[in-house]
C-alpha cells in the first residue's frame, strides 16, 4: 500500500510539474519591457490584406482630413478601430467649413476634448444601417446619447432633415455615410 501510496505522489507531482510552464518554455522578458514606446492600441494594428475599417478609410480620404484629426484630438482613434459593427456618419471637409469661423479650431483645443467627443459620437451608432434598410422617420440612437432622424424621400437620404447623405463606403467594421452636414446635437 505505500509502494502505491508513494508511486501516486510521484505521478501527481509530475503531473503538475508538467502542467506548470517552465521557465525555459516562456519568452524571456527583456530589462526594457514596456519601455519602447508608447503603448497602441487596435488602431496599430498592421493589415494590409483585410478590409480597411472605418478609421482606416477616413484616413485614406483626401474629403475627410477635418474629421481626422478630430477624430484623434478626440482620442476615439483605437476605439472606431475595434470590431464595432459602427455606422459613421462622416461629414466632409466642406461640412466642417459650413460651420460658423473658428468652431472647428475652438474644438480642436486640448480643453474642449469633451464638447468635440459629445459632437463626433453624435455621429456614431453601433449597428450597422444601410441606406436600403433607412426608413422614414426611423429614430437612431447615437454613441453620445442622443437620437438623430432619418429621412428618406424621393431616393434622397438625409438626418435631422439637414445632412444628406451623398456616399456609402462599407468597412471591415461597419459602414460609413458621408454626410455633407455636421451634426450637431441637441442641447
Amino acid at each position: 500500500m505505500q509502494k502505491l501510496t508513494f508511486f501516486f505522489g510521484i505521478f501527481l507531482l509530475l503531473l503538475v510539474a508538467g502542467c506548470n510552464p517552465s521557465a525555459q518554455n516562456q519568452a524571456p522578458a527583456t530589462a526594457d519591457a514596456g519601455t519602447t514606446g508608447p503603448t497602441v492600441g487596435q488602431s496599430g494594428v498592421k493589415d494590409d490584406v483585410s478590409t480597411p475599417n472605418v478609421v482606416q478609410i477616413a484616413v485614406g480620404s483626401a474629403d475627410h482630413t477635418t474629421l481626422v484629426t478630430a477624430v484623434k484630438a478626440a482620442s476615439l482613434v483605437d476605439v472606431l478601430s475595434n470590431a464595432g459593427p459602427f455606422t459613421v456618419f462622416a461629414p466632409t471637409n466642406a461640412a466642417f467649413d459650413k460651420l460658423p469661423a473658428g468652431t472647428v479650431e475652438g474644438l480642436l483645443k486640448p480643453d474642449q476634448k469633451d464638447a468635440l467627443s459629445n459632437i463626433l459620437e453624435y455621429h456614431v451608432y453601433v449597428g450597422v444601417i444601410k441606406t436600403e434598410t433607412m426608413r422614414d422617420g426611423q429614430i437612431l440612437g447615437q454613441v453620445n446619447g442622443k437620437n438623430i432622424t432619418l429621412s428618406v424621400k424621393d431616393g434622397k437620404y438625409m438626418i435631422n432633415d439637414k445632412a444628406t447623405i451623398v456616399a456609402s463606403v462599407p468597412a471591415s467594421n461597419g459602414i460609413i455615410h458621408v454626410i455633407d452636414e455636421v451634426l450637431l446635437p441637441p442641447q
